[in-house]
């Protein structure tokens, strides 16, 4: 298996496609579609102005010329009690059903969280449904219990996330107490 890196400030309008036609068919949403989410995609990626080594990425395994598996890893810089703090923002991992069973998002999530490893950011932000936080506990990420909140949101206050499960990766000291600001919508 070969896991591509896709640098997202220069993802081409095919790659940013095929991810998009992946995203559609797992979670197929009102008023979203390939189009939509390939422009939004080629649109919000090329702003990036941060730091080199936390450009935002998407990591591919691609079968027979299509993407199959597919994560995103984003640097998302947060307002916390003890000051800003950037770190991974795991999103839109997900497997095509007919290859489910081969490890391919484990090893999605494991090229993300390496990011974590390596030292590029120091801890990885995401939701997930309850039924899927063993799959991340087994790979070394623990549950969090901040409070969250959106200070960009006409409603501040309102929970930023829509899973149940918000995780961090690694499960080691450091983590911020008290609320965190996500100064954007949830991912």
């Amino acid at each position: 298996m070969h896991i591509e890196t896709i640098d997202l400030r220069t993802i081409s309008e095919a790659d940013a496609r095929a991810a998009a036609e992946l995203l559609c068919a797992i979670w197929p949403k009102p008023g979203r579609t390939v189009e939509s989410l390939t422009a939004d995609q080629l649109q919000r990626s090329k702003a990036y102005g941060g730091p080199e080594a936390q450009h935002p990425r998407s990591f591919f395994i691609r079968e027979a010329g299509r993407v199959i598996a597919h994560a995103s890893a984003l640097p998302r810089t947060l307002g916390t009690n003890a000051g800003d703090l950037t770190v991974l923002a795991l999103a839109r991992v997900c497997t095509d059903p007919a290859v489910r069973g081969r490890h391919l998002g484990q090893a999605m999530v494991r090229a993300a969280f390496e990011l974590v490893d390596s030292g590029t950011f120091p801890f990885a932000l995401f939701q997930t449904k309850e039924t899927v936080r063993p799959f991340y506990e087994r790979l070394g990420a623990i549950a969090v219990d901040n409070p969250f909140v959106d200070s960009t949101a006409d409603n501040p206050k309102a929970w930023p996330f829509w899973d149940a499960a918000i995780m961090r990766y690694p499960a080691k000291p450091g983590w911020p107490a008290g609320e965190i600001d996500l100064r954007g919508p949830g991912w």
